[in-house]
Order: structure tokens, then C-alpha cells, then sequence
């Protein structure tokens, strides 16, 4: 699955996923969301995030639960 607004680079914030490039992480706006703040409040707080960069947070959260990894099994 491609998410264009996540980026992950080693020199930015350790290599966690971050919108954009920017030094805001996925965690950091999932985190908000869950600690009830409006959209509106962390777009107010966070002047460079657009809207889009909220969804593409959380859809890259839900997709990143999704995952499975299955342990290697050695015959």
C-alpha cells in the first residue's frame, strides 16, 4: 500500500514515519487524535499540516496494525 504523505528517512526524527518530511511524526498526530484533539486544535498547533496529512496519519496507523508477521519456521 503507498502513502505518498508519509515519509521515512534516517536523518529525520530516527527514521520514524513522519508527514512529509517534516519533523512531525505519525505517532505524534495518532497520539493527539487519541487524546481527543480536534482536527482543528492540531492543525492550529502544527501550522504546516494540511488536513490530508491527519487522514494519512491515521490510515498509515491502521494499515501498520494490520500487519502480521509470521515467525520464520525452519524445517
Amino acid at each position: 500500500m503507498a502513502f505518498p504523505l508519509i515519509s521515512h528517512d534516517p536523518a529525520v526524527m530516527s527514521g520514524k514515519p513522519c508527514i512529509r518530511g517534516l519533523r512531525i511524526t505519525v505517532g505524534t498526530i495518532v497520539g493527539l487524535v487519541a487524546s481527543g484533539n480536534s482536527r482543528e486544535r492540531i492543525l492550529q498547533a502544527y501550522p504546516l499540516l494540511e488536513p490530508a496529512d491527519i487522514d494519512a496519519a491515521l490510515a498509515y496507523a491502521a494499515w501498520r496494525m494490520e500487519e502480521r508477521e509470521e515467525a520464520l519456521v525452519l524445517s
